[in-house]
């Protein structure tokens, strides 16, 4: 048992070392003159914010929007290196379509971000299967099909990178947030594997894992989730009850994660580095709900976790149907 105190100790010790050299002699930055950087999800949020910022730095940016409503609207606010297009990363047509327009002004990228996301909230029974198709269209094969589709572009020049915004929800799930974490929990697996096969090619992939921000996708969280649940067949509802559905909606709106959601400019400054530095790290994990809460919860055993997870984010009622489950 002395052994195994000492190898943990060695190896907290070579740990707090290896990230105290990296604060004190941190890699250089790179140069951003004549970069480009493509970004999906600009119309708002984390993506606009990015995009903005990184037209700032220097960077050549393509920037994709979702509504072409948003995209005079983005334009104006970037300058005239920056190129703005409408994107759906849902569509492989408007995907060649921007690899098309991006060729015809580079052959190499520095930098794709794959950030275009959407969320959804409601118990797995509540939450249709279509609900859950469209976001893992959406979260993880849209990433996907931007990835393979725009690979030759970034392995044609060495130390190019390929940015993932995953979240907490990427590897700490919560009740009522199956659908939003498996789309996750997929990025993640696929960025793992992505960045290991494109070790030779000196290809970065780093991973992104926010908590709650003060954006645009944690806004109307019980809107969707009543949607879903007035869909639902009698039978279902009636499985759980009105007043166990109320409970869970007045949960979404007082959970102290979303009530303290952060400054999204943490994950602008996370992301700047993952572009910028010339040895970015693997995973980000911006503010503290990610880094100081949700990721050592993560690192508990199982069971605990689960009592730490059912405790925060079960409220005080009981499903009806539970006075008719027989034992």
């Amino acid at each position: 048992m002395a052994t195994v105190f000492v190898a943990v100790g060695i190896v907290l010790i070579l740990y707090v070392g290896y990230r105290l050299c990296k604060h004190l002699f941190p890699p250089p930055d790179i140069s951003p003159n004549g970069k480009y950087i493509l970004i999906s999800g600009c119309d708002s949020g984390i993506g606009h914010a990015l995009a903005i910022d990184l037209d700032k730095q220097g960077f050549n940016v393509l920037a994709g929007v979702y509504d072409p409503d948003n995209e005079e609207r983005v334009t104006g606010q970037l300058s005239s290196r920056a190129t703005v297009f409408c994107l759906d990363v849902t569509r492989q047509e408007e995907i060649d379509a921007a690899y098309n327009m991006v060729t015809e002004k580079t052959n190499t990228l520095h930098a794709l971000i794959n950030n275009a996301g959407i969320s959804a909230n409601g118990l797995i029974d509540w939450v249709s299967v279509e609900t859950m198709q469209k976001l893992m269209d959406v979260n993880f094969f849209g990433h996907v099909k931007m990835t393979k589709t725009f690979l030759p572009l970034l392995i044609s020049r060495r130390h190019s990178r390929i940015v993932n915004i995953c979240s907490v929800a990427g590897y700490l799930v919560r009740p009522g947030a199956a659908a939003y974490a498996a789309s996750k929990f997929a990025l993640e697996a696929f960025s793992d594997c992505l960045r290991r096969e494109m070790h030779s090619w000196g290809l970065h992939v780093c991973i992104v894992e926010p908590g709650f921000m003060r954006t645009p996708i944690i806004e109307g969280r019980d809107r969707a989730c009543r949607e879903e649940w007035s869909k639902l067949d009698s039978d279902t509802r009636d499985r759980w009850g009105e007043e166990f559905f109320q409970d869970f909606i007045h949960g979404l709106e007082s959970n102290p994660f979303v009530i303290n959601a952060e400054n999204p400019q943490k994950v602008v400054k996370a992301i700047r580095h993952s572009v910028m530095n010339s040895v970015p790290r693997i995973r980000y994990r911006p503010g503290w709900q990610s880094s100081l809460c949700l990721f050592p919860i993560s690192m508990l055993p199982a069971w605990l976790t689960d009592l730490i997870m059912i405790k925060m984010h079960t409220e005080h009622v009981s499903p009806v149907g539970l006075l008719y489950q027989h034992d």
